[in-house]
């Protein structure tokens, strides 16, 4: 589990990157992997969350995922939901303390968020996306309508798809640069013609510096690029493998 300094200065938050390391599923699923979207026994994917939820202290019932759809829409969270009533969203909000707000990802960024004075927490999945149709500036509208102020508001990005690792076609830098200034800055070209790599969390702290927040911090890791640590959609399609794990982020306010 990887924790990012951003996060850790408050007694009254917890949260985790989870790596793929330390649970129970097996094969391409090895070994924590957390999705039940994935092809991997529900069962172990049950027991895997329920170990991540240990690791911060915490019963498996407190975590709370969504559909996620690669969507800019937030949920505000009360309490804990069940699995089969999870709604399609790609970012959650709270003040109830002890509910762990999680999101999946396997090269996507998770971006964990918390205002500890207001005590309001949030979680988004940042794909490509969601990162350019803005649930990142979403959530934290969210979070300032429950009590938080953006500019007490601490983000943390966490590991995701690395610039190097990620080429995309043409059509790209010029959907970014629409309405957004600087975001074609966020591109640089790939060795192939014509095509590009894309520096995703280094764009999501770009749009969330624009927001006047207190800190952001981005983890730095490139889960393409490191197979031990970190499930990636990417490097499974590279390889021909018909399917991946999902990696867990998760924060929750101390009960």
């Amino acid at each position: 589990m990887l924790t990012l300094d951003v996060l850790n200065d408050d007694g009254a938050i917890r949260h985790g990157f989870f790596t793929r390391e330390g649970g129970v599923s097996l094969g391409l699923f090895a070994s924590l992997n957390c999705g039940f979207g994935s092809g991997d026994d529900a069962d172990r994917v049950a027991r895997n969350r329920a170990i991540a939820m240990d690791r911060l202290g915490l019963d498996a019932d407190r975590l709370v995922t969504c559909r996620q759809v690669h969507s800019a829409r937030v949920v505000t969270v009360a309490a804990p939901w069940r699995r089969e009533d999870s709604p399609s969203a790609d970012a959650m909000v709270t003040t109830t303390p002890g509910v762990a707000l999680g999101v999946l990802a396997a090269d996507c960024a998770p971006v964990l968020f918390a205002d500890p004075e207001a005590g309001v927490i949030g979680a988004a999945h940042g794909g490509w996306r969601g990162a350019l149709d803005g649930v990142a500036e979403a959530t934290v509208v969210a979070m300032v309508a429950l009590g938080a102020e953006a500019g007490r508001i601490r983000a943390a990005i966490g590991p995701c798809i690395g610039q190097d690792s990620y080429e995309v076609g043409p059509e790209f830098p010029p959907r970014f640069a629409v309405g957004d200034r600087g975001g074609e800055g966020f591109f640089v070209p790939a060795l192939r013609e014509g095509h590009f790599r894309f520096d995703l969390s280094g764009y999501i702290a770009h749009r969330l510096a624009r927001l006047g927040l207190a800190a952001i911090e981005q983890a730095g890791c490139d889960t393409a690029a490191d197979p031990g640590r970190f499930f990636s959609y990417r490097r499974a399609c590279r390889a021909g493998e018909r399917d991946y794990g999902r990696a867990l982020a998760a924060i929750v306010l101390a009960e």
